[in-house]
């Protein structure tokens, strides 16, 4: 069995629909989807529509991110935070607008049913964002940095390349795991459109929101798929970008 590893969609429906098929999964595979399915092109819902389906067929683990508390939020009381709306939350909005109270509902269980974070059988981490407890994720703090911290890619991107996990000076938040998987920060701010690795760290968030392609990657492997880059499948549209 396969276990795929897939980043950040933002609402990009036709670039999931691209990596599904370049990856030619099967019931076969677990899929983990590191989060962020809402948020900056036009087709969230049928995004998050696919993705129930989905699971359906094929073993699948969804971690919550970021912007999908905030969608979570919405769906739960009504109330649509300005921040998340001018932070690609106006067009889930516009998603949803033709949308059943129903499917609405369902939606909203779907989301409930998110993970902050997953350990597999092989001591690998998937997670949205990261942590800051130097005792491990279970045992931190504020539950918002599992979608929201940086420091951790941070850290990883930091270190030298020489010192490894015998040494006293590798970070003790990364000697938890065997590899960590995240999203949430964009490999484009470092020029790049494929995954980065750094230490024992994969960032699989490839920049679907803006100009980049939707990634997903054998964690096993390292076998990796891409769709177009998501401007191309959505002409008109400006996804996350300011202009």
């Amino acid at each position: 069995m396969r276990t795929i590893v897939i980043g950040d969609i933002h609402g990009a429906y036709r670039a999931l629909l691209q990596v599904l098929e370049r990856a030619d999964v099967s019931d076969k595979d677990h899929l983990i989807f590191l989060g962020d399915y809402v948020d900056g092109w036009s087709e969230s819902e049928k995004v998050i529509e696919l993705l129930r389906e989905l699971q359906l067929k094929i073993t699948c683990t969804f971690i919550r991110g970021n912007h999908d508390t905030w969608c979570e939020t919405w769906l739960k009381s009504g109330l649509a935070d300005p921040v998340w709306k001018f932070h690609g939350g106006a067009s889930t909005l516009s998603s949803y607008a033709q949308v059943d109270d129903k499917t609405r509902l369902k939606h909203l269980v779907f989301f409930n049913r998110m993970k902050d974070y997953y350990i597999d059988s092989n001591n690998n981490l998937f997670i949205h964002a990261g942590f800051t407890s130097m005792h491990g994720p279970e045992k931190e703090v504020y539950a918002s940095n599992y979608s929201w911290d940086r420091t951790l890619w941070e850290t990883a991107l930091a270190m030298d390349p020489q010192i490894t996990k015998e040494s006293a000076y590798y970070p003790k938040r990364l000697k938890w795991f065997n590899e960590l998987f995240i999203g949430h920060t964009p490999t484009l701010n470092n020029g790049q459109l494929t995954p980065m690795n750094a230490a024992n760290v994969w960032n699989l968030d490839t920049g679907a929101a803006f100009y980049g392609p939707l990634s997903a990657m054998d964690i096993h492997t390292k076998q990796l798929w891409q769709s177009d880059p998501v401007p191309s499948l959505y002409p008109g549209e400006k996804g996350r970008n300011k202009d």
